[in-house]
Formats: C-alpha cells, sequence, structure tokens
C-alpha cells in the first residue's frame, strides 16, 4: 500500500542538524527505563467493564509488549502493515502499540464511541489487517459490529477480542502464550526507524470523509521534550490521563509522554469526575492534559473538597475553546497551575503556558510557541499580520506529520515548512495566541471533531428536509454543541426525536449528532445561494440544547 507519505530528506537532514530528531523511538525510551529500574511502576488502568485495577512495572509491560510482537507475526502481519484497535483506557492499549512498533506494524488508533459508518470507512481505508477491541464496552457488542462488516473489508484478515471466550479471544491468542524469547533477532530485524510511520490517527474533516494523520516515532517524540520542559515535569511527576489513549491528547501525553519520561500513567477508561478526584489522590498524580469539559467538571465538583489533591499541580487544558471564567475559577479550587495551550492531530502541542507565568497571559491566551515550534498570523494573501488582528494560523514545527494516508495532494505545507491550520487566531506582541476561530466547518465538541458536511449530508437524505445547516452553539462545558437549522418540504413535519431516531439509524456516532433543532421557513442564503452560517452562528449563541 502506498501511504503518500511526505518525507524529504532535506527536512530529515534539518531536523537531525538541529537536535530535534534524535533517533529515538519508543522502544529506545522503554529500554531506557529497563535498563535503570524494570520494577518501576509504568502504568495503572481501571476496567469499568470487570471492575478490576491492574498495574504493571515497565518490565511487566514490556513482557506483554513482546507477546504481542510475535502474536502479530505468528498472524503473518508484515511491517508496514495496519492494525487497527479500539481499546478504552486500558493498559492492553499501550501494550499493542508497543507490539505494533516491536513488530514493524503501523497502530491505528479508533475511538471507543466509533460505529458502523466511521469503522467502515477507517477500516477499509487503512487496508487494515487486524482489529482488536474489547468484546463489548459500555454496552456495545464490539466483535458483532465489526465482524457484521466483514464483507465490505476484504484486507482485514483477523479481529480479536478482549474478554471473548473463543478462538477470538485476545488474552489466548496473545497473551496467555510464552512468547518472550526472539526466534534469532526477529524482533530486532523488524525494529522501525525512527522516519518509518508508527501512528495513523484519522481526524474529522469537513468533505465527508476523515483523513489519515501519519506520524512518525520522530514527529512524535519532537514536541514531548519541550513540553515537558514547558511544564517542568520529570521524574518525580505521574500522569492521569482521562482522554482516550485513542486520541492525540491521551496517546502523546498520557502514553507516550509518560514511557519518555520514565513515570507511572494512571488511566481512566469513563469519566466521572469523582472517581476522577479519587484516582488522582490514591495514585498522587501531579499533571494531566484534557479538554475543557473535563477541566470544568472536576473544578465544579461539589464534594472536591473530599479529596487529597496536594501533589496535583498542572492542568493543561486544550482541544476545545477554554473560557477565561473556566480557567480562574479551576485554578482556585483545584489550587494547582490550569494553563491553555494549543495543538492539533497533526503537529500535537505547539503551543502553551508556563506554571507561574503571567496570570494574563494564562487567563486569556493559548500560550506561546513551545521548542522547536513556530506560529504566525497571515491574512489571506500569506502577509504577516501585526499584533492583535485576527488571520489565519499557520504552524511550522519539528513534530509536524508526514502526510495524509493516500491524500498526498492534501498535505498543505508550503516549501519552508509552514502548515495551514485552518484555524483563525490572533497573537499579541509577545507572541502569545488566542484561538478566535475556524476556517474549517467543524464544531469541537469536549475536544472532538464533528464532520458537519457528513452529518448535513445525511439529513439532506432525510424525506422532510429541504435544506438544513450545522453550526456551532456555545458551551461552557463542552466548549460547542451542534445546532441544527433546517428547513421543511411543504407537508412535512420534523422534530428534535425524529432527528436523532434518524441519524441512530444511520449508525452515526451518538456525539456528532446536534443538541439542537430550529425549524425556519428558509435559510438565509447569499445572492449566489449559499447558506449565511455566520447568520446561523449569530442566533446560536443563546441557545440551550433540545437534550
Amino acid at each position: 500500500m502506498d501511504l503518500g507519505v511526505r518525507l524529504s530528506q532535506d527536512r530529515i537532514d534539518a531536523m537531525v542538524a538541529r537536535g530535534d530528531w534524535t533517533g529515538r523511538t519508543v522502544l529506545d525510551h522503554m529500554d531506557a527505563v529497563l535498563d535503570v529500574d524494570p520494577e518501576r511502576r509504568a502504568i495503572t488502568d481501571h476496567n469499568s467493564e470487570t471492575g478490576e485495577s491492574t498495574t504493571l512495572s515497565f518490565a511487566d509491560l514490556d513482557r506483554y509488549a513482546r507477546r504481542i510482537a510475535h502474536g502479530l507475526i505468528e498472524l503473518g502481519i508484515e511491517p508496514g502493515d495496519v492494525v487497527s484497535l479500539q481499546l478504552p483506557n486500558w493498559w492492553q492499549f499501550a501494550a499493542v502499540h508497543l507490539g505494533c512498533v516491536h513488530a514493524g506494524a503501523i497502530t491505528n488508533p479508533l475511538m471507543p464511541i466509533f460505529r458502523e459508518r466511521e469503522l467502515r470507512f477507517m477500516l477499509g481505508f487503512a487496508e487494515s489487517k487486524l482489529f482488536i477491541a474489547p468484546h463489548r464496552f459500555r454496552g456495545v457488542d464490539h466483535r458483532a459490529m465489526v465482524e457484521g462488516l466483514r464483507d465490505d473489508l476484504p484486507a482485514l484478515r483477523h479481529g480479536y477480542y478482549l474478554g471473548a471466550e473463543d478462538d477470538t479471544s485476545f488474552e489466548r491468542f496473545f497473551l496467555d502464550t510464552e512468547r518472550e524469547t526472539d526466534a534469532g533477532t526477529t524482533l530486532a530485524d523488524r525494529w522501525p526507524g525512527p522516519n518509518h510511520v508508527t501512528q495513523i490517527l484519522y481526524t474529522s474533516g469537513t468533505t465527508g470523509q476523515p483523513k489519515g494523520v501519519m506520524h512518525t516515532a520522530h514527529t512524535l517524540f519532537a514536541t514531548l521534550t519541550p513540553y515537558a520542559e514547558r511544564l517542568g515535569l520529570g521524574a518525580r511527576d505521574c500522569s492521569f490521563m482521562a482522554s482516550p489513549l485513542a486520541h492525540q491528547t491521551g496517546f502523546m501525553y498520557g502514553m507516550l509522554l509518560p514511557i519518555m519520561l520514565g513515570v507511572p500513567t494512571v488511566l481512566q477508561d469513563v469519566w466521572d469526575p469523582a472517581e476522577a478526584a479519587r484516582i488522582i489522590q490514591d495514585n498522587g498524580c501531579s499533571f494531566t492534559l484534557a479538554s475543557t469539559p473535563f477541566l470544568a467538571d472536576l473544578a465544579d465538583l461539589p464534594t472536591l473538597d473530599d479529596y487529597d489533591l496536594s501533589r496535583f499541580r498542572i492542568f493543561l487544558s486544550a482541544g476545545a475553546p477554554i473560557p477565561r471564567s473556566l480557567v480562574e475559577r479551576a485554578t482556585e479550587r483545584l489550587d494547582c497551575h490550569v494553563l491553555s495551550g494549543w495543538g492539533m492531530t497533526e503537529v500535537g502541542a505547539a503551543t502553551a503556558c508556563t506554571p507561574g507565568g503571567d496570570q494574563e497571559k494564562i487567563f486569556g491566551s493559548d500560550g506561546n510557541a513551545l521548542p522547536g515550534c513556530a506560529v504566525k498570523i497571515t491574512d489571506a494573501a500569506g502577509e504577516i499580520l501585526p499584533p492583535g488582528i485576527e488571520g489565519e494560523l499557520k504552524v511550522q514545527s519539528n513534530s509536524l506529520f508526514v502526510g495524509y494516508l493516500k491524500r498526498p495532494d492534501a498535505y498543505a505545507v508550503d516549501p519552508d515548512g509552514w502548515f495551514e491550520t485552518g484555524d483563525y487566531a490572533r497573537m499579541d506582541e509577545d507572541g502569545f495566541l488566542r484561538i478566535t476561530g475556524r476556517a474549517k466547518d467543524i464544531i469541537i465538541r469536549g475536544g472532538e471533531n464533528i464532520p458537519v458536511i457528513e452529518v448535513e449530508e445525511l439529513l439532506y437524505r432525510h424525506p422532510a428536509i429541504h435544506e438544513c445547516a450545522v453550526v456551532a452553539m456555545p458551551d461552557e462545558r463542552l466548549g460547542e454543541r451542534a445546532c441544527l437549522f433546517a428547513g421543511l418540504k411543504p407537508g412535512h413535519t420534523f422534530s428534535f426525536e425524529d432527528m436523532t431516531a434518524y441519524l441512530r439509524g444511520q449508525d452515526m456516532a451518538v456525539q456528532y449528532m446536534p443538541e439542537k433543532l430550529v425549524i425556519l421557513d428558509a435559510l438565509p442564503r447569499t445572492p449566489s445561494g449559499k447558506i449565511q452560517k455566520f447568520l446561523l452562528r449569530e442566533q446560536a449563541q443563546s441557545f440551550t440544547p433540545d437534550r
């Protein structure tokens, strides 16, 4: 399969010469910890399906990863093949990724919320050879869901499921077999270089089809060292991660960063703020990165004072607009550094505030560029704008991805390495950003992108819908929610319940569904016939959800 990678030798040479790309993969970082203290705690998870909590040392994690790698080889997985996993925040996620790296396979994390519609496209487009998921999670039979798609997925050879009791059991095949001993140099021969694609992560776009963002070990780790230095993270810290590991936030900052630092990561699979507070207290967690709703829920927890969070010192919030009032309130209630930042799947974190920095910057900006990154605000012609003027945000980064899967034409990076983010922002005299909007027609709900065009296209197929537009309405907890404006065909009716039932019938993820419905006689349009979404967004500013 031709991935469509966009990585020139000139870029490799420049990054190596700068010292930003060190040649180290996640396996090198694992080995560094194993050489010093293999029994150091690596990961603690909390499985809400079984009610069990599991703690693994780095030696344990390494042992399971090697078993999984040999299992992949036994299944015929070759270097460069794609392994898709739809796992919650359980320890097996990290073990599978490490196993994939050992075997030279590409890890393709998929969000647990995805259903048949999303999986059919994502697994098919990536030509995934193997799918790993829970048998059941939160009432969903993942095995039945994917096995029912097999006719549409000719490349998919195998499916293994955690908790299954037959020959599709993940545990029986990958974990219960002693496979720690290499047959010769099998695994060593398969170690991918730091410039090979190691991760494909889908991001929702505006075309109706997600794009597969491709990263290498170099691009994933390039931003982690300056991020850790900006936040003052080190060997005495302990990570808490409730954001999904299948999201770049969880993958990079809840899994890779702790391995790089050689510190424990503590995972939560189903968000509950009281449970999060207990986990942070019991495990002595000191930092996390998560989007606005996680911060709002934890800060507003009525019983927060019942927990000892004295070791918890940093909450970096990114992924959705963060109201200034929330940052101020959370700083006081959590008694820690609540910091804003900006990033995206394509680059990871690119800007962040600094603990103990100027409060006005912390409360009123999304931070300044991390070392190895640069940001600028330009007009439509590409000219840099003065401080305080809103324009198009572009980023140049050592962590910039290496292309969209099979979409080399979509790689919006100029010859100087500037990437068009699709976001609008303004920058002050000191280089601190404030995100002001998006050019891309998406809605960010709790850090997750809603593919607006895809939702609209489905709604246009409904027999009652004449015209429709999905726009964002503000929400303090989630940042944004989706609002549907619709015009109906004569003689038809269409209720909120009709909408949700229809979209469920189309196998759409619940989080993508509009949460407000407004029926209009006619949607506002330009003389050329385009719907004026900015007018609809203005109307939606005071709306609240219907559910």
